[in-house]
């Protein structure tokens, strides 16, 4: 759940070369910025605006958060 309630929408793909997970920020609607997992690499954003990391980075950031650095 985030803030407010609101449970994130979450997708999941199986393709050619690895899986994808799309998490939706928002599930109420289809406007808001989204994370993208694949087995490589993580994108967080929107078109046009978004972050790409590495699995390490993203392991990094994912740490600081849930350990309360950030």
């Amino acid at each position: 759940m985030i803030e407010g309630g609101v449970k994130p929408a979450v997708l999941n793909f199986n393709m050619k070369g690895g899986n994808m997970k799309i998490v939706s920020l928002c599930s109420s609607c289809a406007r808001c910025p989204v994370v993208k997992i694949t087995d490589t690499r993580v994108e967080i954003g929107e078109k046009g605006n978004a972050c790409v990391l590495t699995k390490e980075q993203w392991e990094t950031l994912k740490d600081k958060i849930l350990n309360k650095e950030l």
